[in-house]
């Protein structure tokens, strides 16, 4: 009798199937196919790096203040364990751990891993890469004081089922920061008609408008795994020069930063 096929085995099955259970096999066929063009500046992921000094400023401000750490120190994010979901080629781990955080760079897609991990040796920086989902992560019982989420839920399969797994390996008392679209008409002109279409600055079909998340909704799933919003804020790019900056307009791209609840 094959293992699987014996009495008792069926909550295991479940468990197994669980841990990837918020993953979408055709963003990960996807992104296979781009994983190469991960460190060309004026590749497809150019917003990524025009981006990047933006959202680490952000993060590096918002994580210094709530842990009472130095943002001006040589490394102010020394002893902090940060989990970066969705990694890609290393882009933002790789700002992390220059920054002296300890960083976890996860990815269902292998061949993002595979990049990340040389360039993270090309660049002398010590990354832990590893081809995970958060669910996987969750189910160790992995935690850390700084989940980065950015740009991932609006890829997922099962936006709830993510969100809970994200959320638990946040240490009580940590923070995670959630960046992606908002489901507007506006983010449908700007992001996919314009984004993909008119510009060309992303690939056709990076982005399906009906899975982008609005802020509520990212908020209210949060709220029942003990994660408060703290600050919330736009993204916004100017198309001439394709810098990015912060905003207070949300209808686009968003923003927003979570404390869990500590142990009381």
């Amino acid at each position: 009798m094959s293992p699987l096929n014996r009495p008792g085995t069926g909550c295991l099955l479940t468990r197994m199937m669980n841990l990837h259970a918020s993953v979408d096999p055709e963003e990960v066929a996807f992104y296979e196919k781009l994983a190469d063009l991960w460190w060309n500046l004026e590749g497809p992921f150019w917003p990524l790096h025009r981006m990047n000094a933006t959202r680490v400023g952000y993060i590096l401000d918002h994580t210094c203040r709530h842990f009472g750490l130095d943002s001006t120190a040589p490394l102010p994010l020394q002893g902090l364990r940060v989990l970066d979901i969705g990694c890609g080629g290393g882009i933002l781990s790789e700002a992390m751990a220059r920054l002296g955080a300890s960083v976890h760079g996860v990815d269902v897609v292998g061949k993002n891993i595979r990049v990340a991990s040389l360039h993270a040796a090309q660049s002398g920086l010590a990354i832990h890469y590893e081809v995970a989902s958060a669910e996987m992560l969750a189910g160790r019982g992995e935690q850390y004081e700084v989940v980065l989420n950015m740009e991932v839920v609006e890829h997922v399969a099962e936006l709830s089922l993510f969100l809970d797994a994200c959320c638990r390996v946040v240490r009580p008392g940590g923070l995670m920061f959630v960046a992606t679209i908002n489901r507007t008409l506006a983010s449908w002109l700007g992001a996919i008609v314009m984004g993909e279409y008119v510009l060309s600055w992303l690939p056709r079909g990076t982005h399906r408008w009906q899975r982008f998340p609005t802020p509520l909704e990212v908020e209210n799933l949060m709220a029942t795994q003990d994660m408060d919003v703290a600050d919330r804020c736009g993204v916004a790019v100017n198309p001439l020069t394709r810098q990015f900056h912060l905003a207070r307009y949300m209808g686009i791209n968003y923003l927003l930063t979570a404390r869990k609840r500590p142990i009381s």
